[in-house]
């Protein structure tokens, strides 16, 4: 080339092959480094720290992930493992001793016995022992996992894998566990439950990292189960994804499109394997037909926003029906399946819940969740979440109970504190309160600082200082109710047993009862003609006419009449026929406690009345009834002490004026 022709180029800087480049060749070339497993050019993204590889395991879990093959790991056997840490603080070693009942429940094996708890190197292994050594090192945790191999009904028994799983684990982690397990087969996948102390074998406390309970425990087990059954054949796969297809849950396919959504916000069903490719197709049409998915351009589809929650919650839904179903049929009760409900304590205008208790469940066995099966006076059967198991008291099958939503809100006490602060310039005390209101009840102000102690084991803001007054601060009110909202997505429902009686019993019952409580109440439960409603309404015609027999009402016309004071005659008789039969197995004295007056002496068990739970109350040669609170759950044969306020105790263990107080 020569004259004007000639010409000298001037190379600019490379094009970027990011998400902003819209040229035809950057996307081509973008794709291929994408394909090929690369990284895009531009600057390194700024790494973080997560904490995910401190503790023991880290370097194991990184070794499972990056040496795992794709088509390998493709054909391994599926297992899900799901985990949780609860603490052992507080009511933990409780709550501890509370799960480890439950998973050796009744109904949980082959043939419907209770489960057999196992360790290491026996078949029965004593959980009181195991808890005990838990309590006398202090642990500050548990491990729980629960280990469901898709494939588990190949197994005649689990103890075995499980056994050969921890093995690998103590390997990984580089030091002894202390362990037990019940294995369960009363769902479609056999599974284990394995509790785990905190503790490693010098007594530490044992620290996993998170990689390792995420990955690496689910890694191990695909690895052996795949080991034991060999690896999934292409009819296994292809059936597995066949039921997944048409399923209005959450699937290993939704997981798979979800992750393979561009920047763009679009997915496409292709993948390297034609299986996947097909199934993956055939998902986005149900998809499609669900509301959740639209196809934008020939096989590039548009998710919709949330589908991973939406299909979550679609698929506790259909949980929910099956629970129904099964707990109905097992206590013998028939509905119609229009008649069955979820109860939802937010929903507008709901209003509380009354009926009775037809079954109680654990819902969800990793988050300790637990469910009621309610049938109600509305004549339809409800699936109620209780939330976390140990903040609800267990109620016998058949109670009448009334469940409503768990307030958000701070209490009264909360603005009352508050007030008192802001005159005092952030302080509180039973002296400066009584000074602020000189008509307030020595009761009143204990009340206020029982709950600035329970806000402050919660961590919620006042601090105790050494001269008994509290700290404040200005935001009290809200951190109450922030406080309140907390608990309540732990236990969003409340619930208040109306009485521990079927309807059936209290109809003849020779004391007060609940459906004498709606006989004279203003505002009585709108029953419906069908269902529970029903029950009820025949429940009570025939306490009408045993009242009328016993002399406590008459009949005038076509409306029955009610005697004057017949409900404390009843509660009279009710509790003089119990205070009898304990004088009798006791061989003490009842000695009758009233208002204002001091009570002392040993708590030893529960009385269920018609009228409500007495706790039974000892010296040595005399004994009281007084009511029952819940929180003298679980301290049968302690010491306990408090004064009468009417209807309410507030309770002291122990006989020092120290001693912690509990109402």
């Amino acid at each position: 080339m020569s004259g004007e022709d000639d010409f000298i180029p001037r190379l600019g800087k490379p094009r970027a092959l990011g998400a902003r480049s819209k040229s035809y060749l950057s996307r081509v070339l973008r794709s291929a480094i994408l394909a090929g497993g690369g990284r895009l050019p531009g600057p390194k993204p700024a790494s973080r720290f997560t904490g995910q590889r401190i503790g023991r395991g880290a370097g194991v879990a990184r070794t499972l992930r990056s040496g795992r093959d794709l088509r390998a790991g493709y054909r391994s056997r599926r297992v899900v493992v799901k985990v949780s840490t609860p603490r052992l603080s507080g009511r933990g070693l409780a709550a501890a001793r509370a799960h480890l009942a439950y998973v050796q429940r009744d109904g949980v094996t082959r043939d419907g016995a209770p489960g057999l708890l196992y360790g290491p190197d026996t078949d029965q292994a004593d959980g009181r022992a195991f808890l005990d050594r838990a309590r006398k090192g202090k642990d500050v945790r548990q491990f729980r996992f629960i280990v469901s191999a898709e494939d588990g009904a190949e197994y005649e028994h689990l103890k075995s894998l499980t056994r050969r799983l921890m093995a690998q684990v103590e390997r990984d982690l580089g030091t002894r566990l202390d362990w037990v397990a019940v294995d369960h087969h009363n769902t479609g996948h056999p599974h284990t439950h394995i509790i785990v102390r905190g503790r490693d074998d010098q007594g530490k406390d044992l620290i996993i990292a998170k990689d390792y309970i995420t990955r690496g425990l689910r890694e191990r087990a695909s690895e052996l189960v795949t080991l034991d059954l060999g690896p999934r054949t292409d009819h296994d796969i292809r059936m597995r994804l066949i039921r997944e297809v048409e399923q209005e849950r959450l699937t290993s396919l939704d997981r798979g499109l979800i992750a393979a959504v561009d920047e763009e916000g679009l997915v496409s069903p292709g993948h390297w394997d034609s299986l996947q490719q097909t199934a993956r197709a055939g998902r986005l049409q149900t998809l499609r037909r669900l509301g959740l998915a639209e196809e934008v351009a020939p096989s590039r589809w548009r998710l919709a926003d949330g589908v991973e929650e939406t299909l979550r919650r679609m698929g506790e839904r259909g949980d929910i029906q099956r629970t129904l179903y099964r707990a109905l049929a097992e206590g013998g009760v028939e509905r119609a399946p229009a008649d069955l409900a979820e109860f939802d304590p937010n929903a507008p205008g709901q209003r509380p819940l009354v009926g009775r208790v037809v079954r109680r469940g654990l819902g969800d066995e990793q988050r300790d969740r637990h469910y009621l099966v309610v049938d109600g006076v509305d004549g339809r059967a409800h699936y109620v979440d209780l939330g976390r198991g140990s903040a609800t008291e267990r109620v016998a099958e058949g109670a009448v109970v009334r469940v409503s939503r768990r307030s958000t809100d701070a209490r009264p006490v909360d603005r009352s504190v508050a007030a008192v602060a802001e005159v005092n310039e952030g302080r509180y005390s039973a002296s400066l309160h009584r000074a602020l209101d000189k008509e307030a009840a020595q009761g009143f102000i204990q009340a206020h600082e029982r709950r600035l102690e329970g806000l402050r084991r919660a961590g919620a803001g006042p601090e105790r200082q050494d001269d008994g007054s509290w700290n404040i601060p200005e935001d009290h009110v809200e951190r109450a109710a922030a406080h309140e909202a907390k608990r309540a997505r732990d236990t969003p429902v409340v619930v208040e047993v109306l009485s521990p009686l079927e309807v059936e019993v209290q109809a003849g019952r020779d004391g007060a009862t609940w459906l004498d409580r709606e006989l004279v109440s203003a505002t009585p439960e709108p029953l419906r003609d069908a269902g529970f409603g029903r029950s009820v309404r025949q429940a009570l015609d025939q306490r009408r006419r045993w009242l009328i027999a016993e002399g406590l009402a008459r009949q005038e016309e076509t409306r029955v009449v009610l005697r004057a004071g017949f409900l404390a005659r009843l509660e009279r008789r009710e509790l003089e026929a119990a205070v009898n039969t304990i004088a009798q197995e006791r061989n003490r004295v009842f000695v009758e406690t009233r208002s204002g007056e001091k009570i002392e002496g040993v708590y030893r068990r529960a009385v269920a009345l018609g009228s409500g739970k007495m706790a039974l109350i000892e010296k040595s040669r005399e004994f009281t009834l007084v009511p029952w609170r819940p929180v003298l759950d679980g301290q049968e044969g302690k010491l306990v002490s408090g004064v009468m306020r009417r209807s309410a105790i507030s309770w002291t263990l122990g006989r020092t004026r120290g001693g912690p107080v509990i109402e």
